[in-house]
């Protein structure tokens, strides 16, 4: 009986909570979709210059270098291969990104049989960490004046680079294969192999000029279309064979992200992933608590699998992922266990603990949590489970109106009455009764136990005395009114 209540005060709480959190979600979602303004500053298919039969194919990296951006650089190249471009133009605006994300885009730029033109722009971008292995792999790099490139350190070590005599072992093997990577591109692509070094060593940086200056980049253009002027007639290296690039004059087709491209880029954002775990956990939470209600179940397990698959995308913290998933274990407990707000604060705690290792910000530059989201969420499940205890606390106080519990207390009179038996009325129902005290036709009584469909009662002392003080006072009354009537005929009498 308690925990069929107690379970029947949790669901419309947890309707509220999951309702919460879908709200939650689709702001998020709608903050990290682009939008149709976005699409159109990052441009739709146009022409720029003069038409010709091989186009030039236009791509952007916009932000970090995720499975997103991979995505859409492998999705771009394929095209400008079945196009048969004349050359693809990939711009470059990023903090740097994953390193597994970012080894995929230079072997597709490698492997690619049109010629690449990596060109960091326009005025004030940057091709930093990941972004700097990118332009190094590139057949041809450029920058817009007013940009950089460089401090490439694999930011896993923990965002500083160590000394040397501190670094583990570990750490010294990602480091040197960081150097030994660059340092192949630079080889193959004929640049300033030591300042590439330096930049994944000592997280060296150049501004545009100094980089063309130290031959890291070819050229320094301010616009796509100086970028090609300059850049025809230029001879690269393409697979086995120099290449000389004819662009001069060429249209562009600036290519945006598809909807999976875009819809990659906004599940793996760690914010939204931290969300879908949250949600698809408690949906499920839910519909195991009401089987059949479907809505929960559905929206849950679609939740969770996504954000699990986003979760595999991203590198996290298992210790992380663990406490975040206990957090909101014991967040749901709550709605079972009589805890009184105990497994809620520990749920919120676990939660804000394992949100905090969960991703490592320096391993994703530009994707880190939000707290802002992260304390909405716990905030939004403590005062869930706050709400919950307070619920049941009022439910354990309030009367029960339902069942055979609801009997004991209940208040009746004797119908008739022999002995230590007889018959009683509560409840608008007449009962079999049996009790300690001889009882009278009429006489107030109170439930105090049932033993099957027998009840016992005992004399109703405040209902007795209530009717007592009543009788009381209708007996005065009367007394008052027999004094007033002789009153009246004396005076008739005497007149």
């Amino acid at each position: 009986m308690e925990s069929n209540r107690q379970a029947g005060i949790a669901a419309p709480a947890a309707l509220v909570w999951l309702a919460m959190l879908l709200a939650a979600a689709a702001i998020v979602l709608a903050s990290s979709w682009p939008t149709a303004a976005a699409l159109a500053a990052t441009g739709a298919p146009q022409a720029i210059g003069q038409a010709s039969a091989r186009p030039v194919i236009a791509l952007s990296i916009d932000g970090p270098i995720g499975p997103a951006a991979a995505d859409h650089v492998s999705k771009g190249l394929a095209r400008a291969r079945d196009r048969q471009a004349a050359a693809v133009v990939l711009r470059l605006d990023t903090p740097g990104g994953l390193d597994t994300s970012m080894r995929e885009i230079v072997r597709t730029v490698l492997a690619s049989p049109v010629p690449v033109v990596a060109w960091v722009g326009p005025g004030g971008a940057r091709a930093a960490s990941a972004g700097t292995f990118v332009l190094y792999a590139s057949h041809l790099a450029a920058m817009a004046p007013g940009t950089n490139l460089g401090a490439a350190t694999p930011v896993a070590l923990g965002g500083s680079t160590p000394a040397r005599s501190e670094r583990s072992a570990s750490e010294a093997k990602a480091l040197n294969d960081a150097i030994a990577y660059v340092r192949s591109l630079a080889g193959l692509r004929g640049r300033n192999a030591d300042w590439a070094e330096s930049a994944v060593r000592d997280a060296a940086s150049l501004p545009a000029e100094a980089a063309r200056q130290r031959g890291v980049v070819e050229l320094i253009a301010p616009t796509i279309e100086d970028l090609l002027a300059q850049a025809h007639g230029r001879t690269v290296r393409v697979g086995d064979a120099d290449v000389a690039l004819d662009v001069r004059g060429a249209a562009v087709e600036t290519l945006v992200p598809d909807w999976r491209s875009r819809l990659l880029a906004t599940i793996t954002n760690p914010n939204v992933a931290l969300l879908l775990l949250a949600l698809g956990f408690y949906g499920l939470v839910l519909e195991f608590m009401h089987p059949g209600a479907l809505v929960p179940g559905t929206v849950g397990g679609i939740s969770l699998l996504v954000g699990l698959y986003a979760l595999a995308a991203l590198p996290f913290d298992h210790a992380g992922l663990a406490l975040v998933l206990l957090g909101l274990a014991l967040t749901a407990a709550e709605m079972f266990v009589p805890s009184f707000g105990i497994l809620g604060i520990g749920g919120t705690a676990a939660f804000l603990l394992g949100a905090a290792i969960l991703f490592d910000a320096d391993a994703m530059p530009g994707l880190a949590l939000s707290w802002v989201l992260v304390g909405g969420v716990a905030l939004a499940g403590l005062a869930f489970s706050l709400l919950v205890g307070r619920l049941v606390v009022r439910s354990r106080r309030r009367r029960v109106v339902a069942g055979g519990e609801a009997m004991i207390g209940a208040r009746g009179h004797v119908l008739d009455w022999a002995g230590a038996r007889g018959h009683v009325l509560a409840h608008g129902e007449r009962w079999n009764a049996e009790s300690e005290h001889a009882l009278e036709r009429g006489q107030p009584i109170r439930v105090v136990g049932r033993d099957g469909l027998v009840l016992r009662v005992a004399i109703d002392e405040r209902a007795a005395h209530h009717d007592q003080r009543i009788e009381a006072a209708a007996r005065a009354e009367r007394t008052r009114g027999a004094v007033r009537a002789d009153r009246v005929s004396d005076d008739r009498r005497a007149s």
